[in-house]
């Protein structure tokens, strides 16, 4: 996950054991995966939430591109329009 083996692990493992004691460290343990959630819960309803304004600035281009091609090939006419001017 984070490039840390089992070696590693067992040490930081042991690390936590000494320094916080054995009667707390479930409870950290439940804090700290309890914070991770709520860290990852986050970052995915930000990443999405920069989706969706992307989706929507994509959008706003895509019409802004689509009128300015109508208003380039000017206004469009009706059919009968313009057999009407040729006669």
């Amino acid at each position: 996950m984070f490039g840390i083996g089992m070696p590693e692990l067992i040490v930081i493992l042991v690390i936590a054991l000494v320094v916080i004691g054995p009667q707390k460290l479930p409870d950290m343990a439940r804090s700290l995966g309890k914070g991770l959630a709520e860290f990852k819960r986050a970052s995915n309803d930000f990443r999405r939430g920069l989706e969706e304004e992307a989706r929507a600035a994509e959008e706003k281009e895509r019409i802004a591109r689509e009128n300015a091609a109508k208003e380039k090939t000017g206004p469009e006419k009706a059919p009968g329009e313009a057999t009407r001017n040729a006669a």
